[in-house]
């Protein structure tokens, strides 16, 4: 696999994200979301501030920004990518006995241009499983972090000021995440859900 040439920029928001080798599965029971998100921390969150992210059965999400450091190496957030991975992999293979890729590639890191990307993008990561048809509301999905912008659990993963500064108030945000799922291309039964709720 060749290394990633593209440097990150201390301060910089990236969406990091991968899917599953022939959009197959990468997370097959809860403890494999878990351990994921434990590896993370280890192994990248040295490097990193989440702000947004989503575990789904076949992809990941991960909003970030690059932390400001005068020693940090642009090559070392990707060698941190590296090992959390590769580890994950191995981890994977050995308790379900699979053997090669687990992952499409290398994970993709892509820089985010605008203001308006940076805050629709945490609406679209947190509105994913309600879009495959997971759950009928994000704060259902327990492998994500909007339930920490919601104040309905207390984890790690989050910037809280990150919330405060740009939409204000977690009830603001929450209508944002609404008004978006109503105007995407939903499973009949989440559609349904949601005109119940209205009533």
């Amino acid at each position: 696999m060749p290394r990633r040439e593209t440097p990150f920029v201390p301060d910089q928001y990236y969406h990091f994200y991968n899917r599953g080798n022939n959009r197959g599965k990468v997370f097959f029971e809860r403890e494999n979301y878990l351990y994921f998100l434990k590896g993370f921390v280890k192994y990248v969150l040295p490097f990193v501030e989440v702000i947004a992210y989503c575990l789904m059965p076949t992809h990941y999400h991960i909003l970030l920004r690059i932390k400001t450091s005068e020693v940090l190496k642009t090559s070392e957030v990707s060698n941190a990518m590296m090992k959390f991975i590769v580890s994950y992999t191995k981890a994977i293979n050995k308790r379900f006995e699979r053997v090669g890729a687990l992952f499409q590639g290398q994970f993709h890191g892509e820089p985010i241009q605008t203001y308006s990307h940076l805050l629709a993008l945490c609406i679209y990561i947190h509105t994913n499983p309600v879009k495959d048809g997971l759950v009928f509301l994000p704060e259902e999905w327990e492998y994500s972090n909007y339930l920490e912008w919601m104040q309905l659990r207390d984890g790690k993963l989050v910037d809280k000021g990150f919330i405060s500064e740009h939409f204000g108030s977690k009830e603001e945000y929450q209508k944002q995440v609404l008004a978006y799922i109503k105007t995407r291309d939903l499973p009949d039964e989440v559609r349904n859900y949601l005109s119940e709720l209205e009533k």
